[in-house]
């Protein structure tokens, strides 16, 4: 499998040259932290906050990026502020109706839940905050995969940054459907299950684990810091648990994957590509990256937040 090649933006200068290895531009200088997911209807990136201080606890917020196709850098002013009933957003991820799931952490007297946003109108309501009667810890990361279901990750990260009541419930990985408002325990080995993602014949689940990060700032080397891959059996159940990659330096957090099978995974030097074998072949240098997702009219384009700002890197490659 050879490694994915950069391609140049439209705007004359606006990209490095193939070859280089900082191969990423800066999009716009912003506090985004997570969650991004790009809307083609709109041409626009949505992403979510560092928190920052509230009167109980941290507070975060859901921003809108208009973009202008792949011309890059971008004004400030092109940003907004989304009006949505959310506490502490975190990941994000677009449903088949357009609307956005949200990973909502909550605070001390506000539940976690998994909320549902209406871009258009900033209209929220819940999903799910609950499994068989106990409170939901701190949802991080979400999918959703082409039968509708709803699989997110639920690490007790809310409790460790002292925002969160202590945990009802342990570290799962879940998956929610719909159709009947079920809400299942699919995973139960992790630390701290972080990014969620699915190989494009949604045959493989892959979820990182940052058990390395447990408080604030800290990075325990003998906890984990790896990608776990699972075989999805009957669209519903998870099976052969098995070791996909171990990332370094730092522990992973956002996960995507490409048409082609290779798998992203965040680190604090970039984005680590990897082949479907879990081979390293590749690296996207954007220090301090945090999540990214697959965007623009080709969804060829990766936007990446790094929590000072917004990057892009052109590929050869489609998002799965």
């Amino acid at each position: 499998m050879t490694a994915i090649q950069p391609r140049t933006f439209g705007r004359p200068g606006g990209y490095l040259t193939p070859g280089d290895q900082n191969r990423a531009v800066r999009v716009v200088d912003v506090d985004a932290h997570e969650g991004p997911v790009y809307l083609p209807g709109q041409d626009a990136l949505y992403v979510t906050t560092l928190p920052r201080a509230g009167r109980i606890s941290p507070l975060a917020s859901i921003k809108r990026l208009a973009l202008d196709g792949d011309r890059f850098p971008l004004d400030a002013d092109r940003i907004t502020v989304v009006d949505a009933d959310v506490v502490m957003p975190n990941g994000m991820a677009l449903d088949h109706d357009g609307s956005l799931i949200v990973c909502d952490q909550g605070n001390p007297t506000v539940p976690a839940q998994l909320r549902r946003l209406d871009p258009r109108t900033g209209e929220t309501s819940t999903i799910v905050d609950a499994w068989q009667g106990l409170r939901l810890n701190s949802p991080n990361d979400v999918v959703v995969k082409s039968d509708g279901t709803i699989w997110f990750t639920d690490p007790a990260y809310g409790y460790l940054q002292g925002f969160r009541p202590q945990p009802q419930v342990g570290d799962f990985v879940y998956r929610f459907d719909p159709a009947t408002e079920s809400l299942t325990v699919v995973a139960d080995s992790f630390s701290k299950p972080n990014g969620i993602a699915f190989s494009p014949d949604e045959r493989v689940l892959y979820v990182t684990d940052s058990g390395a990060n447990q408080e604030l700032g800290t990075y325990y080397v003998n906890l984990p810091h790896h990608v776990i891959a699972f075989d999805v059996v009957g669209g519903r159940q998870l099976a052969n648990q098995r070791l996909f990659a171990v990332t370094t330096p730092g522990f992973p957090d956002g996960i995507k994957v490409d048409r082609a099978g290779r798998v992203y995974v965040s680190s604090p030097i970039g984005v680590l590509v990897y082949s479907p074998d879990g081979d390293l072949i590749d690296h996207i240098d954007v220090p301090g990256t945090v999540n990214f997702t697959f965007g623009g009219a080709d969804h060829n384009i990766l936007f990446i937040t790094a929590d000072t700002a917004i990057w892009a890197a052109a590929l050869d490659t489609k998002g799965a």
